[in-house]
């Protein structure tokens, strides 16, 4: 025997059964209880129902008890059992009921009646969905259809329990007396969503939500300190990093500095080199080795050296005599170019030797115009009984006069000492050590140039005013009773000996210069002197272009009270400044 598991009916075979299922189930008519639309089966009814009445269907729906049919088969077919759970509206339900065929009682289950469970659905769309199983021993793939509800039971309250007779009443009570449990959302369906600001997560509770912001807060609040951890390491690696910067900058600069120092050192002298004995000596060796110069030769120079030196007078071997009266013969019987000439008195020449070769014309001017001064009666007062000392002497006159007090802020910068050093010396050294001889000078500083292309024309005219304030005359060649002119510039320093004004009326200044050798300056001294021989003596303005060029000029002869007061005032070292 088969039992329908529908309505229960019992058949002896399968072609009964399927006669059953399509007579009584499949071909059945179903009708809207709304609109009265028929022609279709109850799972299309059911989606009509729920697109087409869906604010009908809700309304009753909210107060309707979900009835659950059950159909089972017999023990012996459980393993095709087809459970089917519909939720139904008992409006629904009862207009169903009146258009669907009644069912027999022998179509019943073996207890007469109709096993129903009534639920609430969770959700709306699970709630008209149908349970199927495959059926394993027919034909047919799906069931289409059921039939349902056989009895009709009175609705009651969802709310309080309360039963009315028919659905309208009951209606009416629902809307009376819980109006505002129908305003309420459902727990199940209608509960309300929070997202998480941070990462989006859905959350069905604020307090969760919460719990779940603030692990998100720690994280970051975690990371965040990590971050500043971090952040204060690289800070401090970066300053590190500065600090280790700077000190090798610091480190390069003043490897720098001490290099620049010590050229500087090397250049002006003071590189604890030695001085001008042991480069003569060391001078003399490499002419020896070289081959120029006989060991003979190298002994018999060693042996006037040190004997120089002993008695601090200069050997007189780079001197050259007699220059300024083969210029005034020249000027006399040529050089028909120069309108006039003024010469200075007679002045010895001298060159550097190889013990001051490179540092020592400051030394071999401050020689030229002592030569002068010494042939000059009015300084015999303050000059009586020297002779033009040599190199190292002149160094040890000029630490006298420091100790004596004169200029200390030049002594400073020399380190008070000269002797057994090749350091330079300029304007303001000469101008210190006639000052402790009691020679009257001053020095003028043309700071800056005066003419076009970086002259100095103003120097010029100085010089002539200087010679020629004595005397005018017609002659051409005038002889002056002026000493020669200390002339100082960057790395260098020359002994002006006149100047020339030409017919053009230019000016032309004349020069000895120490870096001029003695075979040189002795052309000088021919008698058939030419005029290009003079080209080693003659500067036009065009020629001085140096930034700044200093001047020592002597005026006389100073009295003990003079003395003192300029040793006073060089204390703090002024000149006069052109312009």
């Amino acid at each position: 025997m088969l039992s329908c598991d529908i309505c229960g009916e019992t058949v002896t075979s399968e072609p009964d059964m399927k006669a059953h299922l399509l007579i009584v189930h499949m071909e059945n008519e179903v009708i809207c209880p709304f609109c009265k639309l028929s022609g279709v089966n109850y799972d299309e009814m059911c989606f009509h129902i729920e697109t087409a009445h869906f604010e009908q269907n809700e309304l009753e729906r909210s107060f309707a008890r979900i009835n659950t049919i059950q159909y089972r088969t017999s023990d012996n077919r459980k393993d095709n059992t087809l459970q089917c759970r519909m939720e139904v509206n008992s409006s629904v339900h009862s207009a169903c009921a009146s258009n669907l065929p009644k069912i027999s009682a022998q179509s019943l289950p073996n207890d007469g009646t109709l096993k129903q469970k009534a639920f609430y659905s969770e959700n709306l769309t699970e709630s008209r969905k149908f349970c199927k199983s495959k059926e394993k021993e027919c034909d047919l793939s799906k069931i289409k259809g059921s039939v349902y509800e056989t009895t009709y039971s009175p609705p009651e309250c969802p709310f309080c329990g309360r039963i009315e007779d028919c659905s309208q009443d009951m209606e009416n009570h629902v809307k009376t007396k819980h109006a505002n449990l129908l305003d309420t959302p459902s727990e199940d369906h209608d509960q309300p969503l929070y997202d998480c600001p941070m990462c989006g997560l859905i959350c069905t509770n604020y307090h969760i939500l919460q719990e779940h912001v603030d692990l998100h807060l720690e994280e970051s609040s975690f990371g965040q300190g990590i971050d500043r951890v971090q952040c204060s390491r690289d800070l401090e690696l970066a300053h590190q990093l500065q600090q280790e910067e700077d000190r090798k900058r610091r480190s390069e600069e003043s490897q720098q500095e001490l290099g620049e120092f010590q050229k500087l050192q090397r250049q002006y002298g003071l590189d604890n080199s030695g001085g001008y004995k042991q480069q003569q000596l060391r001078n003399m060796e490499i002419e020896v080795n070289r081959g120029r110069m006989h060991p003979s030769e190298f002994h018999r120079r060693k042996a006037d050296m040190m004997e120089s030196l002993a008695i601090g007078i200069d050997d007189g071997k780079t001197k050259t005599s007699g220059i300024i009266e083969a210029l005034y013969r020249y000027y006399q019987n040529a050089a028909t170019e120069v309108r006039r000439v003024w010469l200075s008195t007679e002045v010895d020449h001298f060159h550097s030797s190889f013990g001051d070769k490179g540092w020592g014309c400051g030394y071999r001017n401050f020689q030229m115009l002592l030569s002068s001064l010494l042939r000059n009666d009015a300084y015999d007062d303050c000059l009586k009984g020297m002779s033009i000392p040599c190199i190292p002497k002149i160094q040890s006159m000029i630490e006298d006069a420091w100790k004596e007090g004169f200029d200390p802020q030049g002594a400073s910068q020399l380190n008070n000492r000269l002797q057994g050093t090749k350091a330079w010396i300029g304007a303001c050294e000469v101008y210190t050590l006639l000052t402790s001889l009691r020679v009257k000078c001053h020095i003028v500083d043309f700071h800056k140039s005066t003419g076009p292309l970086g002259t100095h024309p103003r120097l010029f005219e100085w010089i002539l005013n200087y010679y020629s304030s004595e005397r005018e005359g017609s002659p051409k060649v005038i002889c002056t009773s002026k000493p020669p002119i200390y002339l100082q510039h960057q790395g260098h320093s020359r002994t002006v000996v006149g100047i020339e004004e030409r017919k053009n009326r230019t000016l032309c200044l004349l020069i000895f210069d120490p870096g001029c050798p003695s075979r040189e300056m002795q052309k000088l001294l021919k008698h058939d002197m030419e005029a290009s021989n003079l080209k080693q003596l003659r500067k036009f303005v065009g020629n001085l272009k140096h930034k700044q060029y200093q001047i020592v000029a002597v005026e006389g002869v100073l009295s003990s009270e003079e003395k003192v007061a300029r040793r006073q005032a060089s204390q703090v070292f002024t000149a006069e400044k052109i312009p």
